[in-house]
Order: structure tokens, then C-alpha cells, then sequence
């Protein structure tokens, strides 16, 4: 009886762990070829303007620096709605989420637009002293 079981157990135990041969198929949203190919598109397309991208010693309006992200990203928000010609960046240095606006050259300029923003953002804004993106014409003008 005792072997009986045992043979029995071993058949079992040997069929479970017996490799099969089988498929695989999968299954992929034909959406997902678009994104790639956009993707592929805009990574192309970025790496052929960084020539075209210079930097200088400029100005940068400082506009939120706050802990709440959320309050950040409101400001990021705003500043990209009304102020559509200004670039808008944000980062986390930590405990901060930091909003800076702008790219300007003249102190002036940063200046006029701290003026213009100041009615729509609660506190103080501040101008710092950056490292900021030109366009060429731009560079060639100050060269």
C-alpha cells in the first residue's frame, strides 16, 4: 500500500513539474507604434536644435518657491497661460518645488515683466541672476 502511494505521488509530483511546450501571444495596442514614432520624432528633432540653442549670463524671475507641490504647479500653470512667450521651469530642491520664469538678457526686461506678474502671484518676486537660453540671433547680437 505504502508503495502504491508512493508511486502514485511521484507520477503526480513528475507531471507537475514536466516543462510543456507551448506559445506565447501578445497581444499590443497599435497605439503604442504611434507614440514610439512620435517619441523618436521629438528626441531627433532635439538633438538637431541644440546647436541651435545657446546660453548666456542673464536674468530669471523667481516666482514660487514653496513646499506644496501642488501650489507650484498652479503657478506654472498661470505663468504659461497669460505669459504664453515666457518659458516657465520647475524643479524640486529639496524641501522646495522652485517656479522660475523667463529668459532675459536686460535686467529691465526681467524688471518690466516682475511688475506685470506681480498682481497675479502673492508675495514677492524675485530677479536672479541665471544662466539663461538665447536664440542665435540673439547671442550674435551681443558678441
Amino acid at each position: 500500500m505504502k508503495t502504491l502511494l508512493f508511486v502514485s505521488l511521484l507520477f503526480l509530483t513528475t507531471g507537475l513539474f514536466a516543462q510543456t511546450a507551448g506559445s506565447i501571444n501578445v497581444y499590443k495596442d497599435p497605439r503604442i507604434d504611434i507614440l514610439l514614432k512620435k517619441q523618436a520624432e521629438t528626441n531627433d528633432l532635439s538633438t538637431r536644435n541644440t546647436s541651435k540653442r545657446r546660453t548666456a549670463r542673464g536674468y530669471r524671475l523667481l516666482v514660487v518657491s514653496s513646499n506644496n507641490r501642488g501650489e507650484a504647479l498652479a503657478a506654472r500653470t498661470k505663468i504659461l497661460t497669460n505669459f504664453p512667450e515666457l518659458k516657465a521651469y520647475m524643479w524640486y530642491q529639496s524641501p522646495y518645488y522652485k517656479v522660475k520664469a523667463g529668459n532675459f538678457t536686460s535686467r529691465n526686461e526681467a524688471e518690466a515683466y516682475q511688475k506685470r506678474m506681480s498682481s497675479m502671484f502673492p508675495g514677492n518676486i524675485f530677479i536672479m541672476n541665471d544662466t539663461v537660453e538665447v536664440k542665435p540671433e540673439e547671442a550674435d547680437e551681443q558678441e
